[in-house]
C-alpha cells in the first residue's frame, strides 16, 4: 500500500502491536470471540493500566481525607492527578478543576450557574450540541427570558462553520455553548476563531465548551482559547465510567455553587474524593506522555510530551479515516463502494476526528447495526427516533446513520476486514 500524506504518519507495525497489548478486548470480546469494536465514541476501549490502577486503589479502605500512612499516600496520588489534569490534559496554568459523576451533570450545572451570572438578551449554541448542552441552554434561555439562537449545520463539511456561530453573536450575547467536535460526524470546530471573535463582539460573554468527544483525539487548551468551561469524560478516553472532569476559568471559579461553606470559594469538589478515578486518569496521562516520549525522547515538559502524544494518536487515526473512506490495495473505501453512502462527509480530513456516519442501501441503520454485530463488528445506530440523535440528523435531512468510531489501536487489517464485511452486507441486501 503506497503511503499518502495521512497514512505516512501512522504507527509502524511493531509499535502498533505493542499499543494494542495495552488495551483490553481490542480484537476479541469478553467471551473470547473475534470482534472489532467500532463504537468508541460511545465509550472507548479500556487502557489496562487505568483499569488495573482503578481496581488496586478502589480496593483500599483508607480515606484520603484521613491521616494514616496509606491515606496520605492516596492524598498524594490525588493531588498529583489534579495537577496533571489541569496542567497536562487541559494545558492550563490558572483556573480550577471540577470533578463530578458525569459530563452531562457538569454541563447542566455550569450552564445554570453561568446563566444566573450572565448579562444579556440572547444565548448562542449550535444544532449539533449534545442534549445536555442544548437542553440546558434552552431551559436557561427560557428561565431568564432570553432568545436562544442556534447556528445551523453545513452539509458539505458535516459541521457548523465558525461564521454561522459568529453571525449570531452580538454585544448582548450572554452565553455561548459550542462543542469541540461533533459526536455524529467527527467535525472539529474552529474554536480558535469562534472564541476570539466572540470575545471581540462581547468581552463579557461566558463560553462553554463540550470536549467529551474530542478529548481522546486531540489536545485540549481551554485557557489559550479563552473559554470559561471545558470538560471531558474519561470513559470515552480509555478510562472508567462514573467520572467526569471540567476546567473552569478563574473568572467563574468563585461563582456561587453548591459547596461546603468551610472550603474555599473556588472549590468545586463535594463529598469524599473518588481516589480510584483520579488514579485511572493518571494512567491515561502517562500513556499519552509515553507516546510523546517515543517521538521526542529529550523533551521533559509533560504538557509538551502530551501534545506530541495526542498528535501521534490523531495522525494514526487520520490515516485510518482515509483508508476507510478511500480504501486500500485490497478493498475499495466507503466512498467508492456500491450500496454505501457516506453522510456528513467533510473532505478536509484535518478537520475531522475518527467518526463516520454511513447509510447502507436497503438496510435501515438499526438493522445494519444488528447485522454488523452478527459478523463481529460493534457499531452504533444514530436514529431519528432517539432524543440523542434526532436534532442532529434533522440538521442534515437524515433519518438515521450507522456511526463508526474506531480507535488509534486499530490496524489497516482491521479496516480491510470491516470494509469486506460491509461490501458483503450490501451485496446480500440487493
Amino acid at each position: 500500500m503506497a503511503a499518502s500524506k495521512y497514512t505516512a504518519n501512522m504507527f509502524d507495525a511493531e509499535e502498533l502491536a505493542a499499543l494494542r497489548e495495552k488495551f483490553n478486548y481490542v480484537d476479541t470480546d469478553i467471551k473470547g470471540r473475534h470482534r472489532l469494536f467500532m463504537d468508541n465514541a460511545g465509550g472507548s476501549l479500556r487502557l489496562k493500566a487505568a483499569e488495573d490502577e482503578f481496581k488496586r486503589v478502589s480496593e483500599m479502605p483508607d480515606a484520603s481525607e484521613h491521616s494514616n500512612e496509606l491515606a496520605l499516600e492516596l492524598l498524594a496520588l490525588e493531588d498529583k492527578a489534579r495537577i496533571d489534569i489541569k496542567s497536562v490534559i487541559f494545558g492550563a496554568k490558572t483556573g480550577v478543576i471540577y470533578p463530578s459523576y458525569t459530563a452531562s451533570q457538569i454541563m447542566m450545572d455550569v450552564a445554570r450557574i453561568f446563566a444566573d451570572h450572565a448579562k444579556g438578551t440572547n444565548y448562542v449554541t449550535t444544532v449539533l450540541e449534545h442534549p445536555s448542552s442544548f437542553d440546558a441552554m434552552t431551559y436557561n434561555a427560557s428561565k431568564h427570558g432570553c432568545e436562544l439562537r442556534v447556528a445551523q449545520a453545513n452539509p458539505a463539511t458535516g459541521g457548523v462553520d465558525a461564521e454561522a456561530v459568529l453571525d449570531l453573536i452580538d454585544e448582548n450575547t450572554a452565553v455561548l455553548s459550542c462543542m469541540a467536535a461533533s459526536n455524529i460526524s467527527g467535525y472539529i470546530y474552529d474554536l480558535k476563531t469562534i472564541c476570539k471573535k466572540a470575545r471581540e463582539k462581547n468581552p463579557d460573554i461566558f463560553i462553554i465548551c463540550d470536549a467529551v468527544q474530542h478529548a481522546p483525539h486531540g489536545a485540549l487548551n481551554p485557557e489559550e482559547l479563552g473559554v470559561d468551561m471545558m470538560h471531558f469524560a474519561p470513559y470515552k478516553f480509555f478510562g472508567v465510567r462514573g467520572f467526569a472532569l471540567a476546567w473552569l476559568s478563574d473568572r467563574v471559579a468563585e461563582f456561587d455553587h453548591y459547596r461546603l461553606l468551610g472550603k474555599a470559594k473556588n472549590d468545586w469538589e463535594i463529598g469524599s474524593p473518588a481516589t480510584a478515578q483520579f488514579a485511572a486518569v493518571q494512567q491515561i496521562i502517562e500513556y499519552v506522555v509515553a507516546l510523546g516520549k517515543v517521538k521526542d525522547p529529550d523533551e521533559t515538559d509533560r504538557r509538551a510530551l502530551y501534545e506530541v502524544g495526542m498528535k501521534r494518536i490523531a495522525d494514526h487515526e487520520r490515516g485510518l479515516l482515509e483508508l476507510m473512506l478511500d480504501g486500500t490495495d485490497k478493498m475499495p473505501g466507503l466512498r467508492h463502494m456500491e450500496g454505501v453512502t457516506v453522510q456528513m462527509d467533510g473532505k478536509d480530513l484535518t478537520t475531522r476526528d475518527l467518526i463516520l456516519g454511513i447509510e447502507l442501501a436497503n438496510i435501515p441503520c438499526e438493522q445494519a447495526v444488528k447485522e454488523y454485530d452478527k459478523r463481529g463488528i460493534v457499531t452504533f445506530d444514530r436514529s431519528a427516533s432517539s432524543l440523542y440523535s434526532r436534532r442532529m440528523l434533522d440538521a442534515f435531512g437524515l433519518k438515521g446513520v450507522v456511526r463508526l468510531s474506531p480507535l488509534h489501536v486499530n490496524s489497516v487489517k482491521d479496516i480491510e476486514e470491516f470494509l469486506q464485511i460491509t461490501a458483503d452486507m450490501v451485496k446480500a441486501a440487493k
